[in-house]
């Protein structure tokens, strides 16, 4: 009997071995199907991509101006404010740039002064001249009429005295006034043309002063422009903060002598942090700005942030490298392109938390 069970339990045994593995087998099949299932329900709402990373405004802080720094006031690495001193600039040069404007400038506005009060007073002058030379164009009409009797009077007493009815006094008497009119016309053309020549003369200054006016006002512009870029220029001796933020980088230590264009520091914006995030061409079929995105940064694996997608590249990242590649040399082979998409992060209830530009992250896009 001993010897019978021990067979009918050898029997037993293969079949319950085969049985377990069966359902060992199964339920692996079950979970992986639940979860290629579920990966599979996930992409046709989803698309994620892990080449992503945050980003922000970086901005290169230079010298407009060159002079020797004065004072630093800002060390690698500091939070700053908009508007806070980071660099002072030695200005002694530039506010006696700033005094020798304003001295020009108010020159410039008296010469203008002078010129217009010459101006007026030519103006005045051509005026009274042409009214002097209406005047003797009246005496000339006036001495025209004159000889015009008078020579009527001598053609009349001629006749008269040729039928015996005038005497050689009278012929030489009215003789006498034809001479004296007739040189009194002519001193009176001669007068006239003088006049008129002395008032054209005179009409060509008023001009002249007049345009002399404009050249005046041109130049109190001119030195007003100068007195306002010495203004400019001495106020860009101190250098400030461009906005909220991180300054790092620091190139610059007191008594060193500073170029224009020369970067003293580089600031990192810190209230506006958005995310890049480069997906294939194939994955941009149905992704549209306004789309909720999931985000999750390798620094934390614990956090959790939310954001939008604000805009999509006008173009791949191949296209804005600096040598973009041409499919047109000979040798062509098709890669798979990726554009930047831009996600604006949702604002996130940790203070203290550290988000700088360049951390890596993975994005998840519920797509419609």
């Amino acid at each position: 009997m001993e010897t019978k069970s021990k067979e009918t339990s050898l029997r037993e045994t293969p079949g319950k071995k085969n049985y377990s593995r069966l359902l060992i087998i199964g339920a692996v099949v079950l979970v992986a199907g639940f979860f290629g299932l579920r990966a599979w329900l996930h992409g046709q709402h989803h698309e994620s991509t892990d080449n992503a990373q945050i980003d922000a405004t970086i901005t290169s802080v230079r010298s407009a101006v060159s002079g020797f720094v004065k004072e630093v006031r800002f060390e690698d690495n500091q939070k700053v404010k908009k508007g806070d001193t980071l660099v002072i600039i030695d200005n002694r040069d530039y506010q006696a740039k700033l005094m020798q404007a304003k001295a020009q400038l108010q020159s410039a506005e008296a010469q203008t002064g002078v010129s217009r009060v010459t101006a007026q007073a030519a103006t005045q002058s051509a005026s009274a001249s042409s009214l002097n030379a209406s005047a003797l164009q009246a005496n000339i009409t006036a001495a025209s009429a004159r000889l015009n009797k008078a020579e009527k009077e001598v053609d009349r007493v001629e006749k008269m005295f040729t039928e015996g009815a005038a005497t050689q006094q009278q012929l030489d008497a009215v003789r006498a006034e034809y001479q004296s009119a007739r040189a009194q016309h002519e001193v009176a053309v001669r007068q006239y043309q003088a006049s008129a020549t002395q008032s054209g003369s005179v009409q060509v200054n008023a001009q002249a002063q007049k345009e002399q006016v404009g050249v005046s006002n041109a130049l109190v512009q001119q030195r007003l422009a100068e007195l306002q870029l010495a203004e400019s220029q001495l106020g860009y001796t101190v250098i400030v903060a461009p906005f909220d933020g991180v300054v790092s980088k620091k190139a610059v230590e007191e008594g060193q002598l500073l170029q224009v264009g020369q970067p003293v520091c580089s600031a990192v914006e810190s209230n506006d942090l958005w995310v890049t995030a480069n997906f294939k061409e194939t994955q941009l079929n149905r992704m549209h700005v306004g789309q909720k995105v999931d985000i999750d940064l390798d620094a934390y694996p614990s956090l959790k942030l939310t954001g939008k997608v604000e805009s999509i590249g006008a173009a791949t990242g191949a296209k804005f490298s600096l040598l973009p590649p041409d499919n047109a040399t000979g040798n062509y082979v098709k890669v798979t392109q990726r554009i930047p998409v831009r996600i604006k992060l949702d604002k996130t209830a940790q203070k203290d938390l550290t988000l700088t530009p360049g951390l890596s992250a993975s994005v998840d896009i519920e797509i419609n």
